[in-house]
């Protein structure tokens, strides 16, 4: 393939696709081992979770017990019998955090969804945190803290190198067993053509076997089978057994996508985005082991397990914590409203949450007494697109709550929203049932999680943005969520507020 500049990719023809032939006949008898292990996936994912989980004990037995001899050694007073059975004490507690962490992480998934270095580094990190912590609540002497960090050294040293030594060594095995997984490619006809050419560009060695493509230009002549129309997805994947779906076009349409996600998930089939032609072409998209072509998959948007115990251990923590330490500016904000205007100090608005189950969004009041009533006068004065009713100058809105809404403090209420576990600290914001009702059915896949007091609408522009652009917001928060992203959203919501923007 001749080399590319991304001045030469708008003009770039690629010929029709000629399937590469095998160096071998693949009908040949495969090792009996390899079929083996080929037909037995449960087999094999037990295999692989177990090699992993020996190999990390391994490595990191191996790194307790380094540090414990590099510092006896500075001590001048190395005996590894000493060392050893120290580190046997310490390897217990290390190894159980560290393989929660990595699990959370993903790095013991399927080949193709593991994590690479980044994820390894960072879960090792959290694993020395909480080490420190539990040692220092349980009140541990330390003359130093280099068993933590100088630990952490060499853990990263030995699980990334025992990892890298892993993928060569399964990617050999898979590759002699024949191992591909079937895809079906789904974009624009010449997107289609330039995934499907970097795919194949290794010679028939790729993990992944396209095994037709769905155009929404059809293109006839690139050499691919087509498979049919976008909205027979569900039934084109049954019958052709497929193992995920490919999106290979960065413009696909949002709301066909979306949905094409939902269906595929719905039959227990990954989706995943191939990034843009330009990267694949010029090779400069970030590797994946096992991988000719990166592929990030979608995962579907709801936390459950791990993940909602993590968030809800989360969220009633910081708000049980950030409602002791409001407690004064609280009174003194229900005071002003109190003794400003008539009417209760809390407003319930009832709004959809997770599912669309109403529930009671609590808020200090900021608007007179009769505000539902007059909100049909005041419709063909809205100032927001799409779903969202915003009036920059709502008459509605009281003296002492406009200064409220101004820095968003009416809803610091719904801390106590959060502990009832009707809303999470971070998530998409719930809207009005007047919004609600107003919402097209791909807006409402934002309803397939608790509702947050913050999120991305908070910090990326506010009220300043188009609705459907808030809507993608929602998404992208839920297909990347972590916890140091919620920590992020959260630190980023007091500047956002202060300086006020988007926000009436």
């Amino acid at each position: 393939m001749p080399n590319l500049t991304p001045a030469d990719l708008g003009s770039v023809d690629l010929p029709p696709l000629d399937l590469p032939l095998p160096d071998k006949d693949m009908r040949a008898k495969r090792p009996p081992l390899m079929s083996f292990l080929l037909r037995w996936s449960t087999l094999r994912r037990g295999a692989r979770v177990v090699s992993l989980l020996a190999l990390d004990l391994a490595a990191i037995v191996l790194a307790i017990f380094t540090a414990l001899c590099l510092k006896a050694v500075a001590r001048h007073a190395w005996e590894p019998s000493v060392s050893w059975a120290q580190a046997k004490d310490y390897v217990p507690f290390a190894f159980l955090v560290a393989s929660l962490l990595f699990a959370r992480s993903g790095l013991y998934a399927e080949r193709a969804q593991r994590p690479g270095l980044t994820r390894i580094v960072a879960s090792l990190f959290e694993t020395t945190l909480v080490a420190l912590i539990f040692a220092v609540v349980n009140g541990e002497d330390f003359s130093s803290y280099y068993i933590f960090y100088g630990t952490l050294f060499f853990a990263v040293a030995y699980v990334s190198s025992a990892r890298f030594a892993y993928e060569q060594l399964t990617g050999f095995m898979l590759r002699a067993a024949g191992y591909q997984r079937r895809a079906i490619l789904v974009g624009s006809g010449e997107q289609i053509e330039a995934v499907a050419h970097a795919l194949l560009a290794s010679g028939g060695h790729s993990p992944v076997q396209v095994i037709g493509f769905i155009s929404l230009t059809p293109r006839p002549d690139n050499g691919l089978r087509s498979l049919g129309a976008l909205a027979d997805i569900g039934a084109i994947v049954d019958r052709h057994k497929a193992d995920e779906v490919i999106i290979a076009d960065p413009a696909f349409p949002q709301q066909q996508a979306v949905d094409l996600v939902d269906t595929c998930h719905q039959q227990g089939v990954v989706v995943r985005i191939a990034p843009s032609t330009m990267e694949i072409l010029i090779h400069r998209a970030e590797f994946v082991p096992g991988q000719s072509v990166p592929l990030f998959e979608l995962k579907p948007p709801v936390f459950d397990g791990i993940d909602f115990a993590l968030k809800r251990s989360f969220d009633v923590a910081v708000s049980s914590v950030l409602l002791l330490l409001l407690s004064p500016l609280l009174v003194a904000m229900a005071l002003a409203v109190r003794f400003t205007s008539r009417g209760p100090v809390c407003y319930r608005s009832w709004r959809p949450g997770i599912g669309g189950v109403p529930f009671p969004c609590l808020k200090f009041r900021t608007m007179y007494h009769d505000a539902d009533r007059r909100q049909a006068e005041l419709e063909e004065r809205n100032e927001a697109t799409g779903a969202l009713f915003k009036m920059r100058d709502d008459p509605r809105i009281t003296r002492v709550g406009r200064m409220l809404r101004r820095f968003s403090l009416d809803e610091l209420p719904q801390l106590i929203n959060v502990l009832r576990g009707q809303m999470s600290l971070v998530g998409p914001r719930p809207l009005p049932q007047r919004d609600f009702d107003r919402l097209e059915d791909w807006h409402k896949k934002r309803y397939l999680v608790l509702p947050g007091i913050t999120g991305l609408w908070q910090v990326s522009g506010r009220s300043d943005l188009d609705f459907d652009d808030l809507v993608r917001l929602d998404f992208l928060y839920l297909e990347r969520w972590s916890v140091f992203l919620d920590l992020t959203i959260l630190v980023k919501t007091v500047p956002a507020v202060f300086m006020r923007r988007g926000a009436f």
